[in-house]
């Protein structure tokens, strides 16, 4: 009988928490729908419009599409009427588990809805925002699968940051001192395995606190990379004059309107990190090797139990992590500006594990998390060109508010790995 009722008593608990969800949500599309309207809406002349460039500069006359333009006030009041009947609908009888998927949507209409009132009267290169949203989530997407990679084997690994940091003056140096692109990138990856085999031996031999082992790691990057740069890559300009690798646009898809020259027109770290996030995707839910990974990450006891050594499987994805992290941190410099700066991976190891978080431990969850990230970089640059009225500070915040939002759960919570940082003793 007691079981009967502790029975009824969580089902009870469990719809009340759904129902009180499932208003809240309703309430925040509202006020969404609400703000845009005040933003955006009653600021806007009926007269104006708004318009977007669906071409990348280099597309070809004969294969250029024509500008989109659209009426400012009817597109921001469209999308204001759309949303607050999501949230009605939300409040009266809820989505469900498609909730989040709306909340994505009417975020979306939000931003949408600034972009249309921003460009109101002007024009603004759609095509290119999109690029540059594209280039600026592939290291956040490196990183993220290098946060993956650890967490899911159990290993908390917040030395993203210094890996990257660190691969990206290694790639500088040998690349300038080589003449050779790719011998820098192999130096960049196999500088960021040596750290992460560290960090690894520091947690998973010594059982040393992970977050702290992973700091160490961070504070020593940002030291040392700081202190080579001011000494020699300043001083010896020849020493930080590697070059980047150039874009190889993919025959066929390339020539795809508007998305080819987003996607498919790039160099060789965009498409590493289209590749890596299907084979770690593969790897981790489709093979024996990823079942044994996420098995150790999950319950190492039982794993050990079953023979599988929790050691050795947790070396090898910190080891394979830090890989990754270093083919990112090889963006900054030879995917990039082809020479290195201070501390210039500027938090992205940070947001990565924010993108990681965000996209619950999954490949193609923490890329498309990187893409808002990504986004929310390129609008920064855009609304600058553009002069809205907004502090520039403001728009630098972008992308940094962007992943406070993130982390603050507002898709439900996120759950890790079980043994997710956590030392295992074999008895």
């Amino acid at each position: 009988m007691a079981t009967v009722t502790t029975t009824v008593s969580t089902r009870m608990l469990t719809e009340q928490a759904h129902q009180t969800r499932q208003r809240v949500f309703g309430v925040v599309f509202i006020v969404i729908a609400l703000a845009s309207y005040w933003l955006f809406a009653r600021n806007v002349d009926g007269g104006l419009v708004s318009t977007f460039g669906l071409n990348q500069g280099n597309v070809p006359a004969a294969e250029r599409l024509p500008d989109w333009e659209i009426p400012s006030y009817g597109t921001v009041t469209a999308l204001v009427v759309v949303s607050a009947a999501v949230g009605a609908y939300q409040l009266a009888r809820g989505f469900g588990r498609a909730t989040s998927v709306m909340l994505g949507l009417v975020a979306l209409f939000f931003v949408f809805s600034f972009l249309t009132w921003a460009t109101r009267d002007q024009a603004i290169n759609l095509a290119g925002m999109l690029k540059t949203m594209v280039s600026r989530a592939v290291p956040l997407t490196l990183g993220a699968l290098s946060g993956i990679l650890c967490e899911r084997a159990g290993v908390v690994n917040i030395a993203i940051e210094g890996l990257m940091l660190s691969a990206a003056m290694m790639a500088a140096l040998v690349g300038s001192v080589t003449h050779n692109l790719w011998i820098g990138l192999l130096a960049a990856m196999l500088t960021s395995a040596l750290l992460a085999l560290f960090h690894g031996v520091l947690s998973i031999k010594y059982k040393v606190d992970q977050i702290i082992s992973g700091t160490v790691i961070n504070i020593f990057a940002a030291g040392i990379t700081s202190f080579i740069s001011s000494k020699f890559l300043q001083v010896f300009q020849e020493l930080n004059n590697a070059g980047t690798f150039q874009a190889y646009p993919i025959p066929v898809l390339s020539k795809i309107p508007f998305i080819g020259g987003i996607f498919f027109d790039s160099n060789i770290f965009t498409y590493g990190a289209y590749v890596l996030l299907i084979v770690v995707h593969v790897g981790l839910f489709y093979t024996r090797w990823g079942l044994r990974a996420r098995a150790v990450g999950e319950h190492p006891r039982a794993a050990d139990t079953l023979g599988i050594n929790v050691f050795r499987t947790r070396y090898v994805n910190v080891v394979l992590g830090g890989l990754v992290a270093g083919f990112g941190g090889g963006y900054f410099t030879l995917g990039s500006v082809g020479r290195f700066d201070e501390l210039m991976t500027a938090g992205r190891g940070f947001i990565s594990l924010a993108a990681m978080i965000f996209g619950k431990w999954t490949p193609f969850g923490a890329a498309g998390s990187a893409l808002i990230f990504g986004f929310a970089e390129s609008l920064q640059g855009k609304l600058a060109i553009l002069k809205v009225p907004i502090p520039s500070q403001f728009l630098l915040m972008a992308p940094y508010i962007a992943t406070m939002i993130a982390l603050a759960g507002v898709v439900g919570r996120a759950i890790p790995p079980a043994a997710d940082g956590q030392p295992y003793e074999k008895q």
